[in-house]
């Protein structure tokens, strides 16, 4: 229902004082749990939290942010940003990602719908691709959906498969990634074994190729395009299994940054690039890291890198990863309908309101808070501020990353008398508590307190 159809009048209430503003600060990555050298938030110096916990403890309330409580099917479902930010924006739980995907999967929805109507016409004469990152960790994607995927498209059909997998070890344990190669290359077997020409074609680590978000760096998804797309990488294998097993031996290896990889045959020919009538689906039911690979898909004037070669192919994505831009214009499933959300509320009824972060995490209090919209609702009642993230170094390098900056605008937005509300969010504690460096994390968390302070004490 779009906002020309439903009436945004909120029965009276009592107005804030003047010159009263609230603030809604999220510190992303930060949560309870119970003390000890590994606690991240307990061991770094967090005097302005501890103060307001403690100096108003009847108030102090902690927010569930995974499971059924956002969306997600299960409690055992750890949740995400963006759900979680879904949530705080609409004031409403909606199925979510995984769970979205599982009931067109149960179902059988999703093979009679039209994005995969749309690449049938593909991989009929064509070889199915498929790209996205091998996990279960239930936050980007899950194997068994992957599993389903294949079985399903080969039963209508899909006579050559060639899957392109990205590597975890961020939303599960560094390694797993061994485990679940030799899962899916038994189902590859399988397939063959029914006649399928199934084979995975190329990989490498989430963080170095591919799945780079808010266009950040562009590097990593030409890496990925070069491999997935190309047919090139520096590193070449006879096996997926083979692949990961040698880059996992090199020193400091982590699953999060193994460098690309394309299979190749006896004669050294890499065995599954992407090729004009082929089909493409992304099976990442998340949207941030792949709406990149997205564009460079589906863009005829994309500019971001040279792609040396345009294939054109049947593209679809797992879900919609940007209902704003139709990006990708075709999709396997449907997205939530997240409609009415406190943003929209909040400008329809004279509340003014100012946004920010840094890069990594501006998205989540403007797109994913306004129920996956780009834009403004209404330009003239919002402000939204984002502040680049450093480029090219890994967090735990930079663990101060733009925390005092935020701060400061947010102050200065709200001293500024121009706003009644101030949303911002602090990525610190999540982006460097990913990389699982405990010192860098330490710093960070203290730095995210900092910030608070600044916001409020300053």
């Amino acid at each position: 229902m779009g906002s020309a159809e439903v009436s945004f009048k909120l029965a009276d209430h009592p107005k804030l004082p003047k010159g009263k503003v609230v603030a809604q600060i999220v510190l992303d990555g930060w949560g309870e749990a119970n003390p000890d050298q590994f606690n991240c938030i307990h061991v770094a110096q967090t005097p302005t939290m501890d103060s307001l916990k403690q100096g108003a403890p009847e108030k102090w309330r902690l927010v569930r942010a995974h499971g059924k409580a956002v969306g997600l099917p299960t409690e055992d479902d750890m949740g995400n940003s963006e759900v979680g930010h879904n949530a705080l924006g609409a004031g409403r739980i909606f199925a979510q990602g995984a769970k979205l995907v599982d009931i067109a999967l149960a179902s059988g929805k999703i093979f009679d719908g039209e994005g995969f109507q749309y690449i049938k016409e593909s991989f009929k004469d064509g070889t199915l691709h498929l790209i996205g990152l091998l996990s279960d960790g239930g936050v980007h994607s899950r194997i068994d959906q992957v599993q389903l995927l294949l079985k399903g498209a080969s039963e209508r059909g899909a006579k050559r498969i060639r899957l392109h997998i990205l590597t975890d070890g961020r939303d599960v344990l560094d390694g797993s990634s061994v485990g679940f190669v030799e899962t899916i290359e038994n189902d590859l077997a399988q397939l063959r074994a029914n006649g399928v020409d199934a084979q995975i074609a190329s990989g490498g680590g989430r963080m170095n190729v591919t799945m780079d978000r808010y266009e950040n760096d562009w590097g990593v998804v030409k890496r990925g395009w070069d491999a997935q797309v190309l047919g090139e990488a520096p590193y070449k294998f006879k096996s997926a299994l083979e692949a990961v097993k040698t880059l996992r031996a090199e020193p400091k290896a982590n699953d999060q940054y193994l460098p690309p990889f394309v299979i190749v045959d006896d004669s050294g020919k890499a065995v599954g690039p992407v090729l004009d009538g082929d089909a493409v689906v992304t099976f990442n039911f998340r949207a941030d890291r792949m709406t990149m690979l997205a564009k460079a898909l589906e863009y005829d004037d994309f500019k971001d890198f040279d792609r040396v070669r345009f294939p054109k192919i049947h593209y679809a994505g797992m879900l919609q990863y940007d209902g704003e831009l139709k990006l990708p214009n075709k999709y396997l499933v449907s997205p939530p309908e997240i409609d009415r959300t406190s943003g929209e509320y909040l400008v329809h009824n004279g509340v003014r309101t100012f946004a920010c972060s840094e890069t990594v995490k501006f998205g989540h209090v403007t797109f994913f808070w306004n129920g996956n919209r780009s834009g403004y609702f209404k330009e003239d009642m919002e402000e939204y501020v984002e502040i680049p993230s450093d480029s090219g170094i890994t967090f735990n390098a930079q663990p101060l990353m733009k925390a005092l900056e935020i701060g400061e605008k947010a102050r200065d937005a709200i001293l500024s008398g121009k706003f009644d509300q101030v949303r911002v969010n602090i990525p610190n504690s999540d982006m460097v508590g990913h990389t699982g460096d405990i010192e860098a994390t330490v710093v960070a968390c203290k730095a995210a307190d900092q910030a608070v302070k600044v916001i409020f004490l300053d």
